[in-house]
């Protein structure tokens, strides 16, 4: 059987033309035979690792809730970051854009605490029967918590019995409010492996929970995910294994000027596999001065807005293109309106082979002027394929990382502002740094242009 994943890197180096026998990562060698070993090693014991052997984990308990689930009409989950990416990414990738339109479960998830659209969810499950699944590892994330109270008062309201049967919460095992209401209120609940991140957590209950009330078949998701487990601790070869290979690329281009890593998928169900890349990539390796900055694209809708910028703007990126096969096609009709007649040689022809072509196309438009990609083949998108890739990237964020001596599972740079955040929400402790962003804010604010008047300002030329 054919791979479900191929990786192609005859243009991975940009305009360097090698000698014969020239390797310009052999001075990199070392650095990934350190990283395959402290992946098959599983960082020695070091915090965050747990993500890693997710994919050997019973889903058991994940399918059982999920049956509970659907006893509901809607469901809505409060959950940022790691905590909604994942589940977004899942669902669009196997199930469609349309699926609260389909089926008898209609699943909302509130991420951005904006009243706005707290109103709009709000509107759409109250006259349903409604479960509400919080999830976040310590249970303290300010947006999540928030939403969840919201939510939690306003079904109060309307329900007769307990909220708690109403309630399933994704946390930590062990500690945090949220495992503290959990075993105050007897409600049901889910554990985050206490060593596994946020944005490395969509293989646990954080994001199957929500993928298995609406369909997605986790078992080949997890399948996928061990085959890419098994395939990548078998080989240590730098040459054959691709996650080394496109680790030392992507070191090797942050150190030759090109700060920025574009991901490009060529299919619309993975728009949102963009984004969860995009947290994934700069939460874990934006440290320290260094890293490289995640672009999300869409093909081929970027194609008209950021290719011209790639093709003839600064040799600053790195791209990875991927491309999807096995869709049903739809043809296109053959052109009989003389007015159309300029358009026949698009007739008997079909729209996915138009797109695949397209990304062809692009990848060959920038190869053409010495920007450096990577391509990559995936057969088709199903649960199993989608574990592979899922499993890839995180293990090659992970050897990145290890390669540039830092520590991906971390996220310092997150951690000011939410302290920031606590402080001036009123949080007992954090009071020196609702001040201390106050005075930032004071500098920010310091000079300030005004813009038009209201409606009622007279206008004048």
């Amino acid at each position: 059987m054919n791979p479900l994943l191929r990786f192609s890197f005859g243009a991975s180096l940009g305009r360097v033309v090698l000698r014969p026998g020239e390797d310009p990562f052999a001075l990199y060698e070392p650095l990934q035979t350190e990283a395959h070993r402290w992946y098959l090693a599983e960082g020695d014991g070091s915090a965050g690792f747990g993500w890693a052997d997710l994919p050997l984990r019973s889903c058991d308990d994940v399918l059982e809730a999920a049956g509970w689930l659907r006893s509901f009409e809607a469901v809505v989950q409060v959950g940022i970051g790691g905590s909604a990416l994942g589940n977004l990414m899942l669902h669009q990738a196997l199930l469609g854009d349309t699926v609260n339109e389909r089926g008898p479960l209609r699943f909302y998830l509130a991420d951005n605490p904006d009243p706005a659209k707290v109103r709009e969810i709000w509107d759409r499950v109250k006259d349903r029967r409604t479960a509400l699944v919080g999830v976040s590892k310590s249970g303290s994330t300010a947006e999540t918590t928030s939403q969840f109270l919201w939510f939690k008062e306003q079904m109060e309201c309307r329900i007769d019995g307990p909220m708690g049967d109403r309630i399933l919460l994704v946390t930590d095992p062990a500690e945090g409010v949220f495992r503290a209401y959990v075993n105050q209120t007897g409600c049901r609940s889910l554990p985050i492996p206490s060593d596994v991140g946020g944005r490395y957590s969509v293989l646990s209950p954080s994001g199957l929970l929500s993928a298995a009330a609406l369909g997605v078949d986790v078992e080949a998701l997890l399948c996928g995910a061990r085959e890419m487990r098994s395939f990548l601790r078998g080989c240590s070869d730098r040459r054959i294994n691709p996650a080394l290979r496109l680790a030392a690329l992507h070191r090797y281009h942050e150190r030759q000027g090109r700060p920025m890593a574009v991901f490009f998928p060529y299919s619309s169900r993975l728009e949102r596999f963009a984004e969860w890349y995009a947290q994934l990539w700069a939460e874990s390796l934006g440290k320290g001065g260094q890293g490289t900055t995640p672009i999300r694209a869409l093909g081929a809708i970027d194609q008209h807005s950021q290719v011209q910028l790639y093709v003839d703007g600064p040799d600053d990126k790195f791209a990875t293109f991927l491309h999807v096969g096995g869709e049903e096609d739809l043809l296109l009709p053959q052109v009989v309106d003389e007015p159309l007649r300029g358009l026949s040689y698009l007739g008997g022809r079909g729209l996915g082979e138009m797109l695949s072509r397209e990304a062809r196309a692009t990848a060959a438009a920038l190869a053409s002027r010495g920007r450096p990609l990577v391509w990559i083949d995936m057969e088709r998108l199903d649960a199993r394929s989608l574990g592979q890739l899922v499993y890839f990237y995180e293990v090659l964020t992970a050897m990145v990382g290890r390669m540039m001596d830092l520590n991906p599972f971390d996220q310092p740079g997150v951690e000011q502002g939410k302290r920031y955040t606590y402080g001036l929400m009123g949080r007992k402790g954090f009071e020196e740094h609702a001040v201390e962003a106050q005075e930032w804010f004071a500098r920010i604010d310091g000079e300030t242009l005004e813009g038009p008047l209201g409606e009622d300002a007279e206008v004048t030329e």
